[in-house]
């Protein structure tokens, strides 16, 4: 119990701090930046500590929840397996079918755009298949396509294949209707119309897609490796520790996992900024 009050003292000293930082109005950009930076990490820090000041003193098992301090001692000593896992999950599966599955749904939603008959036909097709359980596909696939990363990347195509197509299609029908009137008085062509006009305006609702594929495609790749795999990558690594009760190797996992999918849609997020600096959001988030 000696551990669970100074972790509370310092979870409400942390809070307190958070408090005050966030009331601070400075004129500095870089004072506010760095505000905006500290208090994330602040907290998350905060948080690892009341974790490991409540798990050491109510003595909780290793096997049910282990401390921070345990998963950080496993990760640093399991660099070697865990870039491993890393490389087969996300570099060849996520970032693999996160490019194709996204590619096929924008051209795709082109395509759409063209034929009044595949919007009608394919969408609410589209709308079905996204609707279908990630843990249902994904032996299918591996059925398909064997055990290896084909089949993983084969469920991550799947799974952000839609979200693209529907954001895309959305996106393209954003212009307003005196816009479109404007481009066809100066005579514009659909494909002047298209790269000028509609995916300019559609671009919010694309980058909308790709954020969010971002996490589906870890979570489906993680996901699809239960079913089979090598001996490698984050799921068959999560899978196989837990029947060895290796919790903490699990959530050393766990935290490869989280760490990745967040700086995938981070850097996802500051293409955006770049791409559509014009928008409102972006020019209200830089003022």
């Amino acid at each position: 119990m000696n551990a669970i009050l100074p972790a509370i003292l310092f979870w409400l000293a942390a809070w307190a701090l958070n408090e005050w930082l966030v009331r601070q109005k400075l004129a500095s950009k870089t004072a506010e930046r760095t505000i905006r930076l500290v208090v994330p990490v602040l907290f998350g820090v905060s948080l690892l500590v009341l974790w490991e000041g409540f798990v050491r003193g109510f003595a909780v098992p290793a096997v049910l929840l282990p401390p921070p301090s345990m998963i950080w001692t496993r990760l640093i000593s399991s660099l070697p397996t865990l870039w491993a896992d890393f490389r087969q999950t996300f570099l060849k599966s996520v970032l693999t079918g996160y490019v194709a599955g996204c590619g096929l749904g924008f051209l795709v939603a082109i395509a759409i755009d063209r034929s009044p008959f595949l919007q009608k036909g394919l969408l609410p097709l589209g709308n079905f298949v996204s609707a279908l359980p990630v843990v249902g596909i994904a032996p299918i696939m591996v059925m398909w396509f064997g055990f290896d990363w084909p089949s993983k990347v084969a469920v991550v195509v799947i799974m952000t294949f839609f979200p693209m197509l529907v954001n895309t299609v959305t996106g393209l029908a954003a212009a307003s209707s005196m816009e479109k009137d404007l481009m066809q008085t100066y005579a514009a062509s659909w494909f002047q119309t298209l790269v000028k006009l509609r995916l300019p305006a559609a671009w919010p609702f694309i980058f909308n897609a790709l954020k969010i594929n971002s996490t589906l495609a870890l979570i489906g790749a993680i996901v699809a490796e239960f079913f089979g795999t090598p001996i490698a990558g984050m799921g068959f690594r999560i899978s196989t520790e837990v029947g060895r009760m290796n919790v903490d190797m699990v959530w050393a996992e766990i935290a490869v996992a989280a760490l990745a999918g967040s700086v995938f849609y981070g850097v996802v997020a500051l293409v955006e900024r770049v791409v559509t600096f014009w928008h409102p959001s972006v020019r209200g988030g830089r003022a």
